[in-house]
């Protein structure tokens, strides 16, 4: 009787052990992939089984179970999240568990800032390693994702939103380009649309706008006047002069070599604002949403001219006498003092 009874206890500590070595395996590091890093697809509507399955045979977790262990002490069965998601380091089934419950996804980020032409987003694109510059060129030609507000757009410069975007590792530049123009569609509020059409705009002639506002000035502060005085350049039918125009259209022939010349304010296109009246045919790049409610809403002033102080502001004037005074001070003795100290 007593050997029965040791034998009894026995096979109680025994199992006792191997339940509380299982039970603590919940939280034991495992790496059992060679690669510096390991990625898991984890598919819309996977169950826990199947998600095991995958973890396991990427060797994420040792086993099945002790991903199904580690599911029931924490309770997240419900809480797991689909995606892809990497792993580079050993970590324990319950590290697992949470890290795809709290859906870690992995996304990597593209920062596309105001003032880009679609070309030099592709070309950022590219250069970031998410794929050849020509599939976003193309993808941004779909001018159909923006048919709604703008029917006569032949592309979608000026419509793809800046903005920093986390993307999927296999993420198209057609997605990147979508999630761009559902973030213009967001920035473009009904106020915003409203706002336009009681100053007499399409939604076209607001973007085109703001869009030369944003490659005028990064001043935050001075977008509202800036707006103003092409506003008010636009209402006398006085030419709107504009020097980034005349680079976008050197840019799109090819001919553009870095500094504006007089040869190239001669240039013949719709964009040079100093041969054509009036805007431009669209967009010369994607302006921000500070540069869209400027354009709405410029400032209430009478400033018909602007130039640049040298250090990021700009000099604003009414009449061409005191513009002039601000040329001879801000560019031409700036730039006479700048050789004088060389």
């Amino acid at each position: 009787m007593k050997r029965f009874i040791v034998f009894l206890l026995v096979l109680l500590l025994l199992g006792a052990g191997a339940g509380a070595w299982f039970y603590m395996g919940v939280d034991r590091p495992f790496k059992g992939y060679d690669l510096a890093e390991q990625f898991v697809e984890i598919p819309q509507g996977s169950g826990s089984v199947a998600i095991a399955r995958r973890l396991a045979d990427a060797g994420v977790v040792h086993g099945v179970n002790d991903f199904r262990l580690a599911l029931w002490v924490t309770g997240a069965a419900r809480r797991l999240q689909a995606g892809e998601y990497r792993f580079d380091r050993p970590m324990s089934p319950r590290q697992v568990v949470e890290k795809i419950a709290r859906g870690e996804v992995f996304v990597r980020p593209i920062t596309l800032p105001e003032g880009l032409t679609y070309t030099q987003m592709a070309a950022l694109y590219e250069s970031k390693g998410f794929g050849p510059a020509q599939e976003f060129t193309d993808a941004a030609k779909h001018k159909a994702l923006v048919s709604a507000v703008d029917p006569d757009a032949k592309d979608l410069e000026g419509y793809l939103f800046p903005d920093t975007y986390a993307l999927p590792r296999h993420a198209t530049a057609e997605q990147l380009v979508a999630r761009m123009v559902a973030g213009f569609m967001k920035a473009l509020t009904p106020e915003l649309i409203d706002k336009a059409d009681a100053r007499g705009m399409s939604v076209r002639q607001l973007v085109t706008l703001a869009s030369i506002v944003e490659k005028e000035t990064g001043n935050p502060a001075e977008r509202p006047l800036v707006a103003a005085v092409y506003a008010n350049r636009l209402k006398i039918g006085m030419g709107l002069q504009c020097d980034p125009t005349v680079i976008y259209a050197l840019e799109r022939a090819g001919r553009y070599e870095g500094n504006l010349t007089r040869e190239n304010l001669q240039f013949d296109s719709p964009y040079n604002t100093y041969r054509y009246a009036g805007l431009p045919p669209g967009p010369i790049a994607s302006p921000g949403r500070a540069s869209l409610d400027a354009a709405a809403n410029p400032a209430n002033v009478p400033y018909l001219y602007f130039v640049s102080k040298n250090d990021g502001s700009h000099a604003f004037a009414t009449t061409l006498d005191e513009h002039n005074r601000n040329v001879q001070q801000y560019q031409v003795k700036y730039f006479r003092d700048q050789r004088q100290k060389r």
